[in-house]
């Protein structure tokens, strides 16, 4: 019963209420010692993905050449400022995701979404590997009209390589990006501070070029 009631998103009436505070971070990135909240120079953008356990996508954007700074999160849900163990209970409708701090000049949100299709498996719906639950859906979260059009086009060319490698439809959910609200501090930039901590992040072998 608890693990079907985390595989559907709750109705806004079912969620949790969370509280007013939002969570206190240090706001300094452990790898790339830049802030993980603004303000940032005025050419950084920011780009917002879903691709199940946070730790393990976090560590495959920071590790992407010239990217400013990344942090760990929650969105795509309803409850204000929330835990961990109240995304856990799958009654906050929020994704786990990482938000990429980069530079377009040097970094393209392209290459991005190059990183985002192929460091992970998006047609497993709500889940990703052993990780089960609608907090590890496949997902992409957009700042404009520019980028949202480019995660559209991704999707459909990326699907047309996965159904060509025999794999099924894509499941990521594409939509405008709603309040991010940060993780604790342990999360953020966790496997840097724990190398062997768990990650089950793995794609499907399928090029996006």
């Amino acid at each position: 019963m608890f693990l079907s009631k985390k595989l559907v998103l709750p109705h806004p009436s079912e969620a949790l209420p969370g509280r007013d505070k939002s969570m206190p971070i240090s706001n300094r990135h452990f790898v790339t010692g830049n802030p993980i909240a603004p303000p940032f120079p005025a050419s950084i953008q920011q780009a917002l993905f879903g691709m199940g356990c946070f730790w393990g996508v976090e560590r495959k954007f920071w590790q992407y050449p010239n990217i400013y700074s990344t942090a760990v999160g929650y969105s795509g849900g309803y409850t204000p400022n929330l835990t961990y163990d109240e995304l856990c209970t799958g009654l906050t409708g929020h994704n786990e995701v990482v938000k990429v701090f980069y530079d377009p000049s040097s970094t393209s949100y392209l290459e991005l979404l190059r990183v985002f299709w192929e460091s992970h498996d998006p047609t497993q719906g709500m889940r990703q590997g052993n990780d089960i639950g609608t907090q590890y859906r496949s997902g992409i979260y957009t700042y404009s009209q520019e980028q949202l059009d480019a995660a559209l086009a991704s999707r459909a060319h990326y699907q047309d390589k996965l159904t060509r490698a025999g794999f099924k439809p894509i499941t990521t959910e594409i939509i405008p990006a709603g309040e991010f609200y940060y993780a604790e501090d342990y999360h953020q930039q966790y496997l840097a501070k724990e190398p062997m901590g768990y990650c089950g992040l793995g794609g499907l072998g399928v090029a996006f070029d």
